[in-house]
């Protein structure tokens, strides 16, 4: 396990599966990590579980997440929260959930980097920035039109925000996993016709679990990953080779 010791990560997302398990992996790793999510009582549960500390703000305000960060100290961010969306073609869409979508995925994930990579300059440590992307962002997955665009503009902001920050030895780095197969996700890829045509394009022919989401991101944070930046890194069976 990678020693995060001293090291304080705010992680969003935590409430989901994928947050959940990289809060763990990074407790257990000695971080000091603060979680934040949507759902209060499984962020509740993930603090009495791990010791994590919890901080509620909405990813859709600039001001919450503003007042949330000021005087934050900061080691490491991990970007996980996102919003599905909607199944649809862009014939069907509806504009109203594609700006949902992007304002959770895109541009609540920048202006977590925003205020985070302030409190990293301020601190003069350096630091390391995770965004949480999607297999959706490097091909094209039949009805993704929103969730897809926002992973691709999020990749857009990894790669701009690794050269920029750079000078200050802040690492900026993405994962592109697949499914993880959830409850959620269940409705639409466990559909026998959409879950057997996609495993069998895959190389190693089943889904993820979150821990293995969790394990590259904590990588990534880690000095082990010192020279990495602005990398997307496909977590995805080797579904974006074929």
């Amino acid at each position: 396990m990678w020693d995060m010791k001293g090291r304080t990560i705010l992680v969003t997302g935590a409430s989901g599966g994928i947050g959940g398990a990289t809060v763990r992996q990074l407790v257990t790793a000695g971080a000091d990590v603060i979680a934040n999510g949507r759902a209060e009582n499984l962020l509740a549960d993930l603090a009495r579980d791990t010791g994590c500390r919890t901080l509620p703000f909405d990813l859709t305000s600039d001001a919450s997440v503003r007042d949330a960060m000021t005087n934050l100290d900061l080691w490491g961010v991990v970007n996980c929260a996102g919003f599905g969306g909607e199944i649809a073609t862009p014939m069907e869409t509806d504009i109203a959930v594609f700006d949902k979508v992007m304002s959770i995925n895109t541009r609540g994930a920048l202006l977590v980097t925003k205020y985070a990579s302030q409190s990293m300059v301020r601190l003069g440590r350096g630091g390391a920035i995770v965004n949480v992307s999607s297999q959706a962002a490097l091909v094209a997955l039949n009805g993704h039109i929103s969730y897809g665009a926002s992973k691709a503009a999020l990749d857009g902001i990894t790669r701009v925000s690794a050269l920029e920050l750079g000078k200050y030895n802040i690492r900026v780095n993405s994962v592109n996993p697949t499914v993880v197969m959830t409850e959620m996700s269940a409705g639409y890829w466990g559909r026998p016709e959409i879950k057997d045509r996609f495993l069998q394009q895959m190389p190693l022919g089943r889904w993820a679990t979150a821990d293995e989401i969790a394990a590259p991101i904590v990588f990534l944070l880690s000095e082990a990953a010192s020279m990495i930046t602005g990398v997307c890194l496909p977590i995805d069976g080797g579904f974006t080779s074929c």
